[in-house]
């Protein structure tokens, strides 16, 4: 299947060295691959391609040469540089990555204005509309809840063997991808973590008490979470404050990349759901158009919440609330109505009979309709 990136990418390769980024087994190799017909591919995990890199003796006869794991290389943004000011274009430079390779974006940084960034999701509906028109809407929804958007397990379709690669999946990552990129030897405590981060989806995160749970310092657990954000395992959702500083001090939400990880009620995988689509499109939004979105959560004083606001320019956008099964709006809808007196209400609802909005400006839509069409515009 086309995936929805690969013509952003193509066009983008004429001008500039491109990095791919994203979870592993996302999708990434699979889309570089696909971009041209002539490519030479290199991924540095493998010791002969390994020196193939460090000899730079790849095949400059392709069209496309692409750099699998290239961030394992010791100063690669340097190296990188070296290739991309020396050698002429063709071949074109791709560099794919299952960490965060956005380190770059420190000042003087050796890369600055030589390269665009992409950032590959897994499967959402609004792809999954697009890419495979599926007769039923909700049953892929129903799909997406089960075993998620990773390609390979939901284009296989099948719970059994979704759990058979989920645990091969967050092993190699732990296993390997976490001793490449950090020098963690703590990993059954790491583990525990993630058991524990998949129980609290959609709540507020305590760094204290998952310290305390853990028996480590709040230090150590807000140096975890982070390695599992640059892994692509969990990304966070802040509260919202216009002073960001303050915003930083409440505690974030956490949700999973891949939304089969969750534990719980069915309302929290639909939020789950819910939050990786809005973050993919926001970085889709991002990394094609230059426009600046963002996504927080909003909560008072007294614990009244909306579960997501999409920042546009850092101006309040839109507010989102989920729910399974509620057809009228929430409460707490009317507790924020003087903060973001102009911003669009939407309630989206899995088991709904009918759509509707109301006086207040609230929207309640059904979940697989609006996530299929899904827009910040």
């Amino acid at each position: 299947m086309k995936r929805y990136l690969e013509s952003y990418v193509l066009k983008d390769l004429r001008e500039k060295v491109v990095l791919v980024t994203g979870p592993r087994q996302v999708g990434k190799t699979t889309l570089s691959q696909a971009l041209v017909e002539d490519f030479d591919y290199l991924n540095f995990d493998n010791p002969d391609d390994r020196m193939a890199v460090l000899d730079r003796s790849w095949d400059r006869a392709k069209q496309l040469v692409i750099f699998d794991e290239l961030h394992k290389l010791k100063n690669w943004k340097s190296w990188l540089k070296g290739i991309y000011d020396t050698e002429k274009r063709p071949p074109f430079l791709l560099v794919t990555g299952s960490a965060r390779l956005d380190t770059y974006r420190k000042v003087g940084d050796s890369l600055a204005g030589r390269f665009f960034q992409f950032g590959l999701h897994p499967l959402d509906l609004k792809e999954i509309r697009h890419a495979m028109d599926p007769a039923d809407l909700e049953a892929a929804l129903d799909q997406l809840l089960l075993i998620g958007g990773f390609p390979e397990p939901y284009l296989k379709g099948s719970q059994r063997y979704y759990r058979r690669w989920k645990r091969s999946h967050l092993d190699i990552i732990l296993r390997q991808d976490l001793i490449d990129l950090e020098n963690v030897r703590q990993i059954t405590v790491i583990e525990t973590l993630i058991q524990l981060l998949r129980r609290r989806v959609g709540s507020p995160v305590s760094f204290s008490s998952l310290a305390r749970d853990l028996q480590v310092s709040d230090k150590t657990v807000k140096r975890w979470l982070t390695i599992l954000e640059n892994l692509y395992v969990i990304f966070r959702v802040a509260p919202y404050h216009r002073n960001v500083a303050r915003a930083l001090l409440k505690a974030p939400k956490f949700y999973f990349y891949d939304t089969g990880q969750v534990m719980g009620d069915s309302g929290a995988r639909l939020e789950n759901v819910v939050a990786c689509s809005l973050l993919k499109e926001i970085q889709f939004m991002t990394d094609c158009y230059g426009e600046e979105y963002g996504l927080s959560y909003v909560r008072t004083k007294d614990g009244r919440e909306i579960d997501f606001l999409v920042t546009r320019e850092e101006r309040p956008h839109l507010l989102i609330e989920v729910k399974w099964a509620e057809d009228r709006p929430s409460g707490n809808f009317g507790a924020f109505a003087k903060y973001f007196p102009d911003v669009r209400q939407i309630q989206v609802v899995k088991k709904l009979n009918r759509e509707r909005s109301y006086p207040s400006g609230v929207e309640i839509r059904r979940a697989h309709s609006w996530l299929a069409g899904l827009s910040l515009q």
